[in-house]
């Protein structure tokens, strides 16, 4: 259990991190292209993973119709909805935004998981989303405002909570690299029309530094970082999981500093220090309740 919240935990890192990267990307491709360009590359890692593992589950009529929709709303629509609203929103407001995503997936487990939220969730939340406001807003209100960009984190939020909820779900028939695989194959092949229909104009780098930056950020960010989380996830409740994503802003935050030059204020520290002890919170509860149930057998 602590080695499955290890392994999240790092991926939560690295999607932090995608908010900076997002950032820079979507400076040199439009994106709706850069959604199919990240998706091809994150295709040809698994299928490369797939050659050398040489097995992959069998799948029902349900579960095509699940891998389908994931692929469509989990994946494509989760992409591309990311990047259209970097253009103009900040990344660290973005992950705000994306810090919610506990609270919808934890309403939704507990209607289609029968999942429980417990006393000490909810506290531990609250105490981060708490920070996050600090990080985000420096302690003034005023100083959110809701853009168009911001509007397209929220669809990102949703379609990241809906893919949470599947995922849980597909994990007890299919194994990771079966449901990251063919869900992938689907966010691409639906991504190609819109790469040509959706960006006006449609911009693409032709420096080799920008397109071995994308590669490597799709390989480790939506391919590694989502096997993994896919492979660790059927080990704890979905909605606890997901509480880990508080820390996306303190990890963009740190990113924004080293790779835009964005300060750190001193609110945003005093909200750092209560997004990571409100995921303690919540982490330490988990620990508690699987040691409970443990010696309970």
């Amino acid at each position: 259990m602590l080695k499955a919240y290890g392994w999240l935990t790092f991926c939560v890192a690295v999607w932090g991190s995608n908010f900076v990267f997002g950032k820079i990307l979507v400076q040199e491709f439009s994106p709706a292209m850069l959604t199919m360009l990240r998706l091809l590359f994150i295709v040809l890692l698994l299928l490369g993973l797939a050659a050398y593992k040489r097995h992959l589950n069998r799948v029902t009529k349900t579960d095509i119709l699940s891998i389908l929709c994931l692929g469509v709303v989990g994946v494509f629509i989760n992409q591309w909805s990311f990047f259209e609203g970097l253009q103009t929103a900040d990344p660290t407001t973005s992950a705000l935004i994306l810090a919610t995503t506990p609270i919808l997936t934890g309403f939704l487990a507990a209607i289609f998981l029968k999942e429980k939220i417990t006393r000490r969730m909810l506290i531990g939340s609250i105490v981060a989303i708490i920070g996050i406001y600090f990080v985000v807003t420096k302690g003034n209100l005023s100083s959110l405002q809701v853009e168009r960009g911001l509007l397209w984190i929220v669809v990102t939020m949703v379609t990241f909570a809906i893919m949470i909820i599947m995922t849980r779900g597909l994990s007890k028939r299919l194994d990771s690299l079966t449901i990251t695989l063919y869900s992938n194959i689907v966010g691409f092949i639906i991504s190609i029309p819109f790469a040509f229909t959706l960006d006006h104009p449609i911009r693409v780098s032709f420096d080799f530094p920008d397109w071995a930056f994308l590669a490597g950020t799709a390989i480790v960010v939506h391919g590694m970082a989502t096997l993994i989380w896919n492979t660790n996830i059927r080990y704890v409740d979905a909605s606890k999981a997901s509480i880990l994503s508080n820390l996306e802003p303190f990890v963009a935050m740190v990113m924004g500093l080293i790779l835009l030059s964005k300060p750190i204020t001193g609110s945003e520290l005093i909200g750092s220090l209560f997004i990571v002890g409100g995921v303690l919170l919540s982490t330490y509860q988990r620990k508690k309740i699987h040691n409970r149930t443990v010696s309970s057998k």
